[in-house]
């Protein structure tokens, strides 16, 4: 078994799956990772499929040097927003084996959250393009390892109600006690 990045809180109620050397833009994929991030798994993936549409953008928030400006950006609140359809179909990929490592653990596979997913950046990958007068310059590709922790959602707990006295300063029971006392005048 590989390493991890990160440890689930629960490992009987967690899912892992990665990819190692995938031949995608590092900059697009790590931008959709975000994106997709303490999301619900079936809201994800549903973003996903709509980013390969063009129905929905990836905001871009840190590598967004020369990124046009759409409309769709702004459920982000962002300007700045791309479609980066490999990058979808290759975390789409993962999310979907996530959900399907989930399935064999015997998870709810409809009340998962993507708890954790990361993009590292994999060693370079060299070509070499001929340029005029017999120059040569690098033509290299920027892959990338993908890593996704889905976990069951902890469910809401409702907050006891506790009647605790309120501690107040001499200030504030000042004007409490005057606030009783035009009430209690009127």
């Amino acid at each position: 078994m590989v390493r991890y990045a990160a440890t689930p809180k629960n490992e009987a109620k967690s899912a892992m799956s990665r990819g190692s050397f995938l031949r995608v833009s590092f900059k697009n994929t790590r931008e959709a990772a975000q994106a997709v991030s303490r999301m619900k798994l079936s809201r994800a993936i549903a973003f996903l499929e709509n980013v390969k549409e063009h129905k929905e953008a990836v905001p871009m928030r840190r590598y967004n040097g020369s990124i046009g400006r759409t409309a769709q950006g702004k459920q982000f609140g962002v300007t700045r927003a791309r479609w980066p359809v490999k990058s979808a179909e290759f975390l789409l990929g993962l999310l979907r084996n996530a959900e399907a490592n989930a399935d064999v653990k015997g998870l709810d596979t409809s009340n998962l959250v993507v708890s954790h997913i990361q993009v590292n950046q994999a060693p370079k990958q060299r070509r070499r393009t001929y340029r005029a007068h017999g120059r040569i310059n690098p033509y290299m590709s920027n892959p990338c390892h993908i890593e996704v922790i889905v976990s069951e959602a902890d469910e809401a707990v409702q907050k006891a109600d506790d009647d605790k006295k309120v501690r107040l300063n001499s200030r504030m029971r000042a004007r409490q006690l005057t606030q009783q006392r035009t009430i209690t005048a009127a």
